[in-house]
């Protein structure tokens, strides 16, 4: 690739992510992620991404674990490592292990934010981090027989807290440990406490950095988005699923169930995966939602510039006849659009004619990133859907270029004649475009 092919990537990619960096000020994420993460050798470039959004205007909470520090404590001490029903057993020998690595890993990662070397990336960042007692817990006590001892559950997260260490600008560092108004210490999960402090705190994200790439689908494709009944289908349809991928996708819809708007899940070992999954539009995780990501529905007139924007390039290559934006603003009633986080990826228009057993399909458009994904397929079922509920017999539409795709679906080859007299008056023998017709009923 060229110098200037690189430059104009780069424009082109700063460009696509500035709604983004937009959206993103004053939004609070809440990021999770386990002790492989700390330990691995490529742990300063993810600080150095977090600090990115921190400088950004995002307020994050980062939630770390500690696992594999705890346990090579727990091994070097000779005591026992104990797992029930996939969580840890902390006993009276274990607690001082849990406490002595979770302490250290606090401070690796408190020591990697506060890095201002000059020609780094975090040069002059002068980033705060607060951290403290902001989880209250309780005992998990006995379960099916087993008493947990030292292990807890999270109680409270200490919002009002939390928020006041955002007013001054601090990334909000949660370990996995909790507190009890008694003054005891129970070992916590990471997940657990990231997915309360999401929904307690109302976060706009939770974003778990995950040690695999995610739930696969029946060809072994990464599923890219999934609403949460879906996600409950998955982990109820899928058998054989590590312990820690079923407590992210647990956790990602408690959280969305419980107002939280979206959760990722990325994999961490993907060199700047997380800036990938955030300022793009179809990031590289699994995003699961309540709301909906995309969709189909009656266009408005707020949608005319997303329109304009799609058709421009059809409209200046030939495929598609011109439409001002006055026009279009007049005829919007007739769209339907596909619309993809705040983006329109595809439009199509019903016109009715004089004759009420015709309608016209026109301006069909779908943006080039997303074709033969199925979505003209979609937009075409919800044009006839709506021409039947019209009472329409009969679909037409005049094609120069997609002739075959729209033979492939129904439509036969037809003279001028079969349309209806003043849509015939108005064909264009400049265009010669091709006419097609698909019987309805």
């Amino acid at each position: 690739m060229s110098k200037t092919d690189n430059h104009q990537a780069f424009v082109d990619w700063f460009r696509h992510s500035s709604p983004y960096i937009h959206a993103f000020r004053g939004r609070m994420f809440v990021i999770a992620l386990g002790g492989e993460a700390v330990a691995d050798t490529g742990f300063a470039e993810l600080v150095q991404d977090l600090a990115l959004l921190n400088s950004l205007g995002v307020k994050l909470v980062l939630v770390h674990g500690a696992r594999p520090q705890i346990e090579q404590r727990l091994r070097e001490a000779g005591a026992k490592i104990e797992y029930v029903n996939g969580l840890r057993l902390t006993d009276d020998e274990a607690l001082p292990c849990v406490k002595q690595a979770v302490a250290t890993v606090r401070v690796e990662i408190e020591a990697l934010l506060s890095m201002g070397l000059a020609h780094s990336p975090m040069a002059n960042a002068r980033i705060r981090v607060a951290s403290g007692n902001l989880v209250t817990a309780r005992p998990l006590g006995i379960l099916d027989g087993v008493d947990y001892l030292h292990t807890g559950e999270v109680r409270r997260i200490d919002v009002r807290g939390i928020e006041q260490h955002h007013a001054h600008n601090a990334i909000v560092l949660l370990s996995p440990l909790g507190y009890s108004p008694t003054g005891e210490v129970f070992n916590l999960s990471a997940e657990e406490v990231a997915t309360s402090a999401a929904v307690q705190l109302q976060a706009d994200k939770l974003i778990f950095l995950t040690e695999d790439n995610g739930p696969k689908g029946v060809r072994k494709q990464l599923l890219r988005q999934l609403s949460v009944k879906e996600a409950e289908q998955f982990l109820a349809r899928k058998k054989k699923l590590t312990g820690d991928f079923v407590h992210y996708m647990q956790s990602a819809i408690h959280a969305c169930r419980h107002g939280v708007q979206r959760t990722h899940l990325v994999d961490r070992h993907i060199n700047g995966g997380l800036l990938l999954e955030l300022f793009t539009r179809d990031g590289i995780g699994t995003l699961i939602t309540d709301d909906l990501y995309e969709g189909t529905r009656r266009a408005g007139i707020d949608d005319v510039g997303g329109i304009l924007e799609l058709i421009s390039p059809l409209e200046a290559e030939g495929t598609l006849v011109r439409r001002s934006r006055e026009r279009l603003e007049t005829e919007i009633e007739h769209f339907t659009v596909v619309e993809r986080d705040g983006l329109i990826i595809a439009c199509a228009a019903l016109y009715p004619t004089e004759n009420k057993d015709f309608a016209e399909l026109a301006c069909l458009a779908v943006h080039p990133d997303y074709r033969n994904e199925g979505r003209g397929d979609t937009l075409l079922a919800c044009i006839e859907q709506e021409a039947l509920a019209r009472d329409v017999q009969q679909l037409f539409v005049l094609t120069t270029r997609t002739a075959h795709w729209f033979r492939e679906r129904g439509f036969s080859h037809a003279g001028l004649d079969a349309l209806p007299v003043k849509r015939r008056s108005l064909y264009n023998y400049q265009r010669n475009s091709k006419i097609f017709i698909k019987p309805l009923a």
